[in-house]
């Protein structure tokens, strides 16, 4: 049921991005505005519009935010494979799962070490203030991660 479900999500939207749909909206809803004067403007025929927006935006939230997390799920893999065949640091891996004031501070330690300090100098602040901003049980999860995996080959 889970991939149908996924399946369904991305072709519905793929589909619900293209161009050409948003015309048939757009002709929807200028074909329900011409009709308003025939109908003299009455309750139904606002419910109509009321009635179908309001379904189709209910369905496709969730549609899309499956389609969303996938995708998120999907590019958070491959940059870990970047960062793990790579010399970046692997104590990034999993920051997504931080909360939000722990991504600010890791946020603004990258930008700090950004800003034209030496590299070295920059990743050794980085790493010592990162390890103060985090919880230790978060901290020690992520190097339980990261000791898990295999070591690079070269």
């Amino acid at each position: 049921m889970k991939h149908l479900f996924a399946r369904f999500a991305s072709k519905i939207s793929e589909w619900a991005g293209k161009p050409v749909i948003f015309i048939l909206a757009l002709i929807a809803v200028i074909i329900w505005a011409a009709l308003g004067p025939v109908f003299d403007y009455s309750e139904t025929w606002q419910l109509v519009i009321n009635t179908g927006t309001t379904i189709i935006t209910f369905l496709m939230v969730f549609v899309l935010q499956n389609a969303q997390t996938r995708d998120t799920r999907a590019i958070q893999a491959k940059l870990n494979e970047i960062i793990l065949t790579s010399h970046a640091e692997n104590r990034f891996i999993g920051i997504e799962n931080l909360d939000e004031e722990e991504l600010k501070r890791l946020d603004e330690l990258v930008a700090k070490a950004a800003k034209g300090r030496g590299e070295t100098e920059a990743c050794r602040t980085m790493e010592t203030e990162a390890v103060q901003a985090v919880p230790s049980k978060k901290a020690e999860a992520r190097k339980r991660r990261v000791s898990a995996k295999p070591a690079k080959q070269r």
